[in-house]
């Protein structure tokens, strides 16, 4: 920071000398020090503050474009299934369907009706979300303790 040389600091010895005198010099230079140690150690505490925030900023920004890309393939698995899903929900008949009637297609009232692929799968996507949640903190955890 400074370019301070031996000759810098011998000249700035001899002045604190006569102007302190040889009694009050040692405790002054002592004091000085103390305040520079001092000085240091709170900016040291600063620096260290202000990058474990950055470093937790980061990780943040890292797990929510985790957390979208989950949610981007779970959506577009959702969709996938649901229009594989689309011709066997539908109540309408399919091509090759014509030489069925419609009562074979109807079930008997004592069968429980399933729930429909829709609601099944935002069960799932929840469940997944759940699951992602869970794990995160676990992983908190381990980099909490590994500081």
């Amino acid at each position: 920071m400074f370019d301070i040389g031996f000759l810098e600091l011998l000249i700035l010895g001899v002045v604190a000398l006569l102007v302190l005198g040889p009694e009050r010099l040692p405790k002054a230079a002592r004091t000085a020090g103390l305040w520079i140690g001092k000085i240091k150690r709170t900016v040291s505490g600063m620096q260290r503050e202000i990058n474990s925030q950055l470093e937790a900023e980061e990780l943040r920004q890292k797990l929510k474009e985790q957390q979208s890309k989950l949610d981007e393939s779970l959506n577009k698995a959702k969709r996938d299934v649901e229009s594989i899903a689309q011709p066997y929900t539908s109540s309408t008949p399919r091509k090759g369907d014509g030489e069925r009637s419609d009562t074979s297609r109807q079930k008997p009232d004592d069968e429980p009706t399933p729930a429909p692929a829709s609601a099944r799968l935002d069960d799932a996507l929840n469940n997944a979300r759940a699951a992602g949640d869970d794990a995160s903190p676990s992983d908190n955890d381990k980099d909490a303790a590994s500081r």
